[in-house]
């Protein structure tokens, strides 16, 4: 594998990690050892993208940018004396990082609670190592990749958390977001859990304070250290938001906004709004018509972590990133997260029916008028008993014969397999998702917090994949919306006060209020792009149509190439857009296994070989 831009692997204080070190050698890579001289962290990282600091036998680094300097971190080292010390040094971290603590022999690694920073393990000669790319771990040990986890992306549309935090790659393993991975010498590797999610029990107004600071602290940590500082500026809440506290931070801003908008598109025109605000930054605008069409060729995603589930719009990033660049930023903020983390649930009102039934009831009988839901769906989820795992067994029964009469009290709905999914492909998804039901429980008590959660989680494999589509241009793309301190503040305010029908986001709006406009945080609309990417979808069908005649899904039994076929030259009537997502993951998946293929003729991964220890 040629040098990564960025990333990292662990290995524990032992003469094992010392071994398998020596044993992936290379002048290419930066390296830092433990206390004790042995090799702990080696990859490629840039200048000031990783902070280590040492307090006598403790060794303490922290990838990512986290205004922490290495003095305080030091300070904060000190206080360690065993792996479970690092919690409260965890609780207290800004920013969006990786923690790696070495301490009397062994090592704690991880990401972040929403696992946008990931943790994966594996083992090599019995010695158990570490790392931030699963597809790198899968290079040093020859893994394969996952057909059957490839078989459900493919096949079922319910591919949430737990299934988008398992490792794509046999005999890698993913580290849980809530917890951390324990490297004990050579005797293996443990997975310790120490985060738990806030009950959600402060109204808002006792929140918002939390939220408004978590939120300028957030935006602080991204300052660049050379270069520019750029943000998209999409018109839309998230995005404004994070724009308007940038610039309070750091006036030598640049802003990226498309300039063409449509009757139901009416986020540009929100932008031009804010950026006449926006007085001493500096504007990069796109038209749409500047940038390759969604879903156009050619069709190629190096990345091999894992498919891809955001593929229609990935020359349009590559492009945006590249001017970017070019103006000179360095480090680029992103609104992503803020939809998962501010917008919220409905699934909340079964758990405020149990507490405050009369206020649910009113809380549904808005929802239904604006949501359109039926009654007696409504009416059966509100009452309904069925706990986490049926519904997990039903999304099993679901792929054959489909309900689609839940409302969104639920834990979800339950609709049908992809339809040119083969039939091996829904059996096998089927299974994984009875498997999934084997005691799973939910990820927290109150079912609106369940669902925050899980969105927020399922999410951040795609944030990571979008991160190194930046990267691959040079640019550091960050989301600060779902930095671990911001969502333990808004997790922390009742769910029944962060979801509310007759407000859009208003846990966002409040922390805003007198720092972006009252236009954008009283705007009760939100763009609609489905229109134009089924049009460009419509444009390109010839183009997918090459590209599938020689599948390597079909090729391994996933899709039935024949039905896909008919589905672009023929959709059902109104189903067109229903089923975008789905053509989506599919072609994510296709551009996996062809990278896959493309990446086996260059698989050494280089580790530096000049210490001695």
């Amino acid at each position: 594998m040629n040098a990564l831009a960025e990333g990292f692997l662990v290995f524990p204080d032992s003469p094992g990690g010392a071994m398998l070190f020596r044993q992936f050698s290379c002048t290419r890579a930066q390296f830092v050892t433990h206390a004790s001289g042995r090799p702990w962290l080696a990859g490629h990282w840039e200048e000031g993208a990783l902070t280590v600091a040492q307090a006598g036998s403790v060794r303490v680094a922290v990838s990512g940018l986290c205004p922490v300097s290495p003095e305080r971190l030091a300070v904060l080292a000190g206080r360690i004396e065993k792996l479970s010390d690092a919690d409260s040094l965890a609780r207290a971290l800004p920013g969006s990082v990786h923690l790696i603590v070495s301490v009397g022999g062994r090592v704690r690694v991880q990401g972040t609670v929403t696992g946008t920073r990931a943790v994966f393990t594996t083992a090599l000669h019995g010695v158990s190592i570490a790392g931030d790319r699963a597809d790198v771990l899968a290079a040093l040990t020859r893994a394969e990749p996952d057909d059957e986890l490839l078989a459900a992306k493919i096949a079922g549309p319910q591919f949430l958390t737990p299934l988008t935090e398992r490792s794509w790659w046999r005999g890698v393993r993913r580290v849980a977001p809530d917890s951390y991975l324990a490297l004990g010498g050579d005797t293996g590797a443990e997975v310790v859990r120490w985060w738990t999610a806030p009950e959600p029990n402060l109204p808002l107004a006792e929140g918002i304070p939390a939220v408004r600071e978590a939120l300028h602290t957030a935006v602080a940590a991204r300052r660049p250290a050379r270069g520019l500082l750029s943000a998209d500026l999409s018109g839309g809440m998230d995005s404004t938001s994070l724009c308007f506290l940038a610039a309070d931070h750091d006036a030598d801003l640049l802003l990226f906004r498309w300039t063409d908008g449509t009757a139901i598109n009416d986020d540009p025109a929100y932008a031009e709004r804010a950026a006449g605000l926006l007085h001493r930054a500096r504007q990069l605008e796109l038209r749409s018509a500047d940038i390759p069409r969604v879903f156009s060729p050619p069709y190629a995603l190096p990345d091999t972590e894992a498919p891809a589930s955001l593929v229609r719009g990935v020359h349009a990033r590559w492009q945006s990133a590249r001017l970017l660049a070019a103006e000179g930023s360095t480090v680029h903020l992103s609104g992503h997260g803020g939809d998962e983390l501010f917008s919220g649930d409905a699934a909340y009102l079964w758990s405020l029916f149990r507490r405050d039934p009369i206020r649910a009831l009113a809380r549904l009988r808005a929802h239904r008028v604006l949501g359109r839901w039926p009654l007696l769906a409504s009416v059966r989820g509100i009452l309904a008993s069925e706990t986490f795992d049926a519904w997990w067994r039903r999304c099993a029964d679901g792929l054959v014969d489909p309900s689609d009469t839940d409302a969104p009290v639920s834990w979800g709905p339950a609709p049908a397999a992809t339809p040119w999914a083969s039939s091996y492909a829904v059996g096998t998804c089927a299974g994984i998702y009875r498997e999934v039901a084997v005691g799973i429980a939910p990820l927290a008590d109150d079912r609106g917090q369940h669902a925050a959660l899980s969105m927020l989680r399922s999410a951040a494999s795609q944030y990571r994949q979008l991160c190194r589509n930046y990267a691959a241009a040079g640019l550091r793309w960050e989301t600060p919306l779902v930095d671990d301190r911001v969502v333990e503040a808004v997790l922390a305010i009742r769910t029944s006060d962060r979801f509310d029908p007759w407000r859009f986001k208003p846990v966002l709006a409040e922390a805003m209020s007198g720092v972006a406009p009252d236009f954008i945080l009283n705007r009760y609309t939100k763009g609609d792009y489905d229109g134009s990417v089924e049009a460009d979808l419509r444009h390109h069908v010839r183009d997918l149509l090459e590209l599938f005649s020689d599948s390597a899904l079909a090729s391994r039994g996933l899709i039935d190439g024949d039905r896909l076929r008919e589905f672009l030259l023929r959709p059902p009537r109104g189903e067109y857009g229903a089923h975008l997502a789905a053509l989506e993951r599919t072609l994510g998946g296709e551009l996996w296994l062809r990278a896959i293929e493309d990446r086996k003729t260059d698989s050494c991964w280089c580790l530096p070989s000049e210490l001695e220890y």
